[in-house]
């Protein structure tokens, strides 16, 4: 059955107190105007509760939403050019949808290509609002809370944290205490002319991808793990983390699965890491603090590295984005990502991204009917993307979401380790 969500609403929800004159524009940092003019997103479902109907839940999600968009006053206004966001509480789109299933059709085996269903724009369609918010209600009770916020003013983790002030908001009708946000990115990383770099969705991939969700338990990452760490051969110094053995395994098992080392053609291998900088610098930011506060540390591999040589770049590549800090002509590496641009259009570039969301309260987001079940990521336009999110309940346990092309999704999911990590 074609899983399907059919819109019956649509409302535009303001704060519920007029943002203060001095606050009306939200300058972008420098590395706001790096990030890609897309929607970061996500997809939080829940399961039945039979003791609030669907129009207190409706009407419990409006009413907090107004009262967190005051917190959060960047988020109701619209976004000018690259520059700044003009605070002027216009206000967020509410979509409500009926799905043609039951939320258990939906998050057994989830198809990530199925979370696009429950969000209220394309990812690539942003135009100047800053946010938009799917409520989509299923046959069986359940229902699913699709939020996207624009990439140009938030990261993941900024994504989180109006996540759960939302969903405290909504509990306690206070926040239960939460902090307030802190929007002064622009003042420890001021916006600079990026004028040769503009971001854009051109890098997206016009080939038919495929994304899949790849599972792997926690006793097999601590295999992993060990099995680096150990030995003559293993890492020096501390023990790697679930996602530098993850990734480093997820790296190796690409380069032999799909072949390229054969390629003649290639002659630069690379892997992007997302970095949170905000516990990085020094002095370091907290979490409450909003935008874009992350950097991609880029690490140059050789095919034939193997996991520890790979965990070690990764490390080494890590320390100079650390080293970096507030530095900004440090940070840039704009140069160098032209020329990785320009070899990645001739053919002459392999490279695989990841970013991580392990560690995240993504499970905590609790409106006042319970937990979400699952929470869900739409699949993305890009070749060659991992995602990392902790898997439900706590056990250190990893999902994967691995985008790839097509014809190497398939030698990917046919690698025999990959196949035995997951078992």
């Amino acid at each position: 059955m074609k899983i399907e969500a059919k819109v019956v609403s649509i409302e535009t929800i303001k704060p519920s107190s007029p943002t203060p004159k001095p606050l009306k524009k939200h300058y972008l940092s420098f590395l706001d105007q790096l990030a890609p003019p897309y929607f970061s997103s996500r997809v939080y479902f829940y399961s039945s509760n039979p003791t609030i109907p669907n129009s207190q839940k409706s009407n419990l999600l409006k009413k907090s939403l107004s009262e967190t968009l005051s917190r959060f006053y960047p988020l109701a206004g619209r976004l000018i050019d690259n520059l700044y966001v003009d605070c002027n509480d216009g206000g967020t789109p509410f979509f409500e949808a009926e799905a043609n299933c039951d939320l258990s059709q939906v998050i057994t085996n989830p198809d990530p290509e199925n979370m696009k269903k429950f969000l209220p724009y394309k990812l690539n369609e942003s135009q100047d609002i800053c946010m938009a918010v799917q409520a989509t209600y299923f046959h069986c009770g359940g229902l699913a809370v699709g939020l996207l916020i624009s990439h140009k003013i938030a990261d993941a983790s900024s994504l989180t944290l109006f996540s759960n002030t939302w969903s405290a908001v909504s509990r306690n009708g206070d926040g239960g205490g939460v902090p307030f946000p802190k929007f002064d990115g622009a003042t420890y990383f001021p916006p600079h002319d990026v004028s040769g770099f503009s971001p854009s969705t051109e890098g997206m991939m016009k080939e038919e991808l495929t994304t899949r969700i790849f599972t792997f338990p926690a006793a097999k990452i601590s295999v992993l793990r060990e099995r680096f760490s150990g030995g003559s051969g293993g890492l020096p110094g501390r023990r790697p983390s679930r996602v530098e053995a993850l990734s480093a395994f997820i790296w190796t098992r690409f380069i032999s699965a799909t072949g390229v080392k054969a390629d003649q053609n290639i002659k630069t291998y690379i892997v992007n890491q997302a970095v949170n900088l905000r516990t990085r610098v020094d002095p370091p930011l907290s979490e409450y603090h909003f935008g874009n506060l992350i950097w991609a540390s880029i690490a140059r591999l050789a095919a034939d590295d193997d996991d520890v040589e790979v965990i070690n770049k990764f490390r080494e590549a890590m320390k100079a984005v650390i080293s970096a800090g507030y530095d900004v002509a440090k940070l840039k590496e704009l140069n160098l990502m032209k020329e990785m641009m320009g070899q990645a259009r001739k053919g002459e570039l392999v490279s695989l991204s990841f970013t991580s969301y392990c560690g995240f309260a993504v499970y905590e987001v609790d409106f006042g009917w319970g937990k979400p079940d699952w929470v869900g990521l739409p699949g993305l336009p890009y070749k060659n993307f991992v995602i990392f999110k902790d898997t439900k309940g706590g056990d250190d346990g990893i999902e994967a979401m691995v985008h790839l092309r097509k014809r190497d999704m398939q030698k990917f999911e046919d690698d025999l380790e990959m196949k035995r990590l997951k078992e």
